[in-house]
């Protein structure tokens, strides 16, 4: 009987229906990963804005691409988080706290730089989305895992378009 209770209280406080447990381990895990996103999105945008060199065109169309799609997960990530019942983030404080992915704030980066240290950004970010995989389909998940499928899918795309464009 309290083990029905105990499932009847979790979904009246998660939405989807997780146990407050799962709840938890799963906001922790696509939280940060709600960071690394905005603070990409951001490296990728300012880099695409300070883009130079007989490249320009190409590297410049490319990053505004690439950070429209990095931006496009946000509100994805924000959202699936509180349809399992969690919360997410809600200052850029908090955004400079959880994020893994460094910043560069340098006057001058070089073009070559530029798209070398966003190859490593998106490999580190596909890193972070395998790791949270394995948390949400443990959680029996299913739709945020499948939605994480498809975000590595084009993380790993970005990459290898950098990676292509450097060789």
């Amino acid at each position: 009987m309290a083990t029905t209770e105990a499932l009847r209280n979790a979904n009246v406080t998660a939405p989807g229906g997780f146990s407050p447990e799962d709840v938890q381990s799963i906001s922790r895990a696509l939280n940060p990963l709600l960071a690394d996103v905005f603070a990409l999105y951001i490296k990728t945008k300012n880099f695409h804005w300070h883009m130079t060199g007989r490249h320009f065109r190409d590297y410049h169309l490319l990053l505004d691409e690439q950070a429209s799609q990095i931006f496009a997960m946000s509100d994805d990530i924000a959202e699936r988080v509180r349809k399992v019942g969690g919360t997410t983030l809600r200052s850029v404080g908090e955004v400079s706290r959880l994020t893994r992915i460094s910043d560069n704030d340098k006057a001058n980066v070089a073009p070559e730089e530029m798209l070398r240290e966003l190859e490593r950004d998106n490999r580190a970010l596909a890193d972070n989305l395998r790791a949270a995989h394995e948390i949400t389909s443990a959680a029996g998940d299913h739709a945020t895992t499948s939605l994480i499928e498809n975000w590595l899918d084009e993380t790993e795309r970005r990459a290898w378009f950098l990676y292509e464009t450097l060789r």
